[in-house]
């Protein structure tokens, strides 16, 4: 049966990419439609469709072209008949359809649209634009909603906002995380080939509190730095983004050693969670991949009482859940995970592994 997977948009990284490129991996021979695709090589060649907005200056300006998606997705180019479509959505993806076609949606929700359902997860939903038109985005949406034929959530935190915002019941499916190929390497400093990299390793503390992703407000990095500061522990914070100033200023004046890693390898940073005492992952998210790497490589996390990333860990096991995201429970948090036994890392990451997202996203289509 011919089927076309369907995205928001592709970029070089990011967890709906890894998502993304698992069921191009678990559907071989699908094509893949995007509005644009910012990263070619990830899927070269496969058949990849881009909408016209592909040709204008507003595949870098996500904000502006937010109104155009809505309409752009309702009159995606005729094609070859498919027998079905699933689709990685985070924002309107999931209103796809062809012209003059009626083809089964199998929806694999990352989110509802934070900007318009949950603006108090998301500040980018705050701006004067957005609240104005959201109303009318709403009813839209949870219109879209009702076409799909099956609707799977990222977790069961995500499934929840998907019955309240969409009033349609999903399932779970947990996305996949890379566990097998960060549990295949005992030590990943020995895979680390870059000089300054190698440098960095070999001047870590021995305990250290790490914190890692992208660079942006809503992943409260700046949370992490105070926490280990409240702590007393030196901190770590890995990533790039446009929040790289604001880190390194908050960096700066800590009392406790703080460092700054811009745009770590691979093995760099899975180097720094195996070395790392306590993982602290503060957002509200909607599941939380970096945790669960951070279990793989045999570190502990400590979250936020609120999110899917909860769902991601076993408390009092291989995580603790603060009890706020105030610094002074985080860093108690911390010194709580700093206790923990040693665990197996094997066992608490297996139902998060690529097989094991593979066979379920196999399933959910067929």
């Amino acid at each position: 049966m011919a089927g076309i997977l369907v995205h928001e948009w592709i970029e070089s990284s990011g967890g709906a990419e890894h998502v993304l490129g698992a069921m191009a991996e678990s559907f071989p021979d699908a094509d893949i439609q995007c509005l644009w695709d910012d990263a070619p090589q990830r899927f070269a060649g496969r058949n990849v469709r881009e909408t016209w907005l592909a040709r204008t200056p507003l595949r870098h300006k996500k904000a502006l072209a937010l109104p155009l998606m809505v309409p752009t997705w309702r009159r995606l180019k005729e094609s070859a008949q498919y027998d079905w479509m699933l689709i990685s959505s985070h924002l309107f993806a999931h209103h796809a359809r062809f012209r003059g076609e009626d083809v089964p949606k199998f929806v694999y929700a990352h989110t509802p649209a934070r900007y318009i359902w949950n603006p108090e997860l998301d500040e980018r939903g705050n701006s004067v634009a957005i609240r104005s038109v959201a109303p009318v985005f709403r009813r839209i949406d949870r219109r879209r909603a009702q076409e799909a034929t099956s609707i799977a959530a990222n977790s069961a935190f995500v499934r929840d906002r998907i019955a309240t915002a969409w009033e349609r019941d999903a399932i779970v499916i947990h996305p996949p995380v890379a566990v097998d190929r960060i549990l295949s390497v005992d030590d990943w400093r020995t895979m680390v080939t870059d000089d300054a990299e190698r440098r960095l390793l070999s001047q870590l503390p021995d305990t250290f509190v790490l914190g890692a992703s992208r660079f942006i407000p809503y992943k409260r990095l700046d949370l992490v730095i105070h926490a280990a500061e409240a702590a007393g522990l030196p901190v770590i914070i890995a990533g790039r983004g446009p929040e790289e100033e604001h880190l390194r200023a908050v960096a700066a004046q800590a009392k406790v050693p703080a460092l700054v890693v811009l745009s770590p390898s691979d093995e760099l940073l899975y180097a720094l969670m195996q070395r790392a005492s306590v993982f602290v992952f503060p957002p509200v998210e909607d599941f939380g991949i970096v945790p669960v790497e951070a279990q793989a490589a045999g570190t502990p996390v400590v979250t936020g009482p609120a999110g899917g990333q909860v769902e991601t860990y076993d408390a009092g096991v291989s995580g603790v859940t603060a009890s706020s995201t105030a610094v002074s429970d985080i860093a108690s948090a911390i010194e709580a995970a700093l206790a923990l036994p040693r665990f197996d890392s094997a066992s608490v990451t297996a139902r998060f592994s690529e097989a094991r997202f593979a066979d379920d996203i196999r399933r959910f289509v067929s």
